[in-house]
């Protein structure tokens, strides 16, 4: 019999990890008719993320441990542990573990779904894949993730 919700413990759910992080898909396409994926995102203290958007997804990102510098829109921002970011789609951003904290951990909510068939296919790629930028590229533009550039220089604002 095919349950009718999921139920994930601490630790659980499809895992994926890389260099600079270790995802747990909690809720996936399937789960939810594709309307949302929820992933933890366990990143390592090198773990940095340049910027990007989303043409037609939005996403959410609820901080649970360690401290994460964001870009968002032009705006940098340090996000603290309960600290919840909404980024809807075509909003230019950029991420990485703030200097000094060894780690972090967050929940991202991508809606609609797709990003856990994006890291699904990820996993697949052997090195030589992952220095290949047509074979990125390809990936990026089928799950709507539009590369824009490196993480931008942190320039504080006057006020």
């Amino acid at each position: 019999m095919t349950s009718r919700y999921v139920f994930h413990p601490p630790g659980g759910g499809t895992s994926h990890e890389w260099e600079n992080d270790h995802i747990f898909v909690k809720v996936g396409a399937v789960d939810t008719g594709h309307a949302y994926t929820l992933v933890e995102d366990n990143l390592k203290a090198t773990f940095s993320l340049g910027l990007h958007l989303h043409r037609h997804h939005a996403e959410t990102f609820y901080i649970l441990e360690g401290n994460l510098e964001f870009f968002i829109d032009g705006d940098w921002m340090t996000a603290t542990p309960g600290t919840c970011i909404h980024i809807p789609p075509g909003v230019p951003h950029a991420c990485k573990v703030s200097d000094g904290s060894r780690s972090a951990k967050m929940l991202m909510i991508f809606q609609p779904s797709g990003f856990d068939q994006f890291l699904a296919e990820l996993a697949k790629l052997g090195p030589e894949d992952f220095s290949n930028e047509d074979t990125l590229a390809s990936l990026q533009e089928k799950y709507d993730i539009v590369q824009l550039g490196s993480l931008p220089d942190r320039i504080e604002r006057e006020a």
